[in-house]
């Protein structure tokens, strides 16, 4: 019970986080042609993962429960795969078929190497 409740306060966390981080790409940039906001949360939180993963890991520096708080609360409320499912569909449902490609390429792509770049720093020395 302990680790349910550690999970959903870390994925309020997470969620406000996102969300306040949308909110700011929606005043910065007008022009909407790819979802930033959701480009930035998924890419961002593929390297805190890699990078808490790595440490928790290999370094042993959380117990099962900070590693569920951490790695399931905050960084699984805080990414934002369902968003950038909807929106791919939504820019397709459009028209907006190279927008859409463009950001499945560029979520997956750099999502991928965010992940493996935060692991790899994690677990050098």
């Amino acid at each position: 019970m302990l680790i349910a409740l550690l999970v959903g306060a870390g994925g309020f966390i997470g969620a406000i986080a996102r969300y306040s981080i949308h909110l700011g790409y929606g005043k910065l940039l007008n022009d909407q042609w790819v979802p930033y906001g959701t480009l930035t949360v998924n890419v961002v939180g593929c390297l805190f993962i890699g990078l808490a993963a790595g440490l928790i890991d290999h370094k042993q520096v959380a117990t099962a429960e900070m590693r569920a708080f951490i790695l399931i609360g905050i960084l699984g409320g805080f990414t934002t795969y369902s968003a950038f499912g909807y929106e791919t569909i939504s820019l397709i449902r459009e028209g907006n078929i190279t927008p859409a490609i463009v950001n499945v390429v560029t979520q997956i792509v750099l999502g991928l190497c965010a992940v493996w770049i935060g692991y790899k720093i994690a677990t050098v020395g």
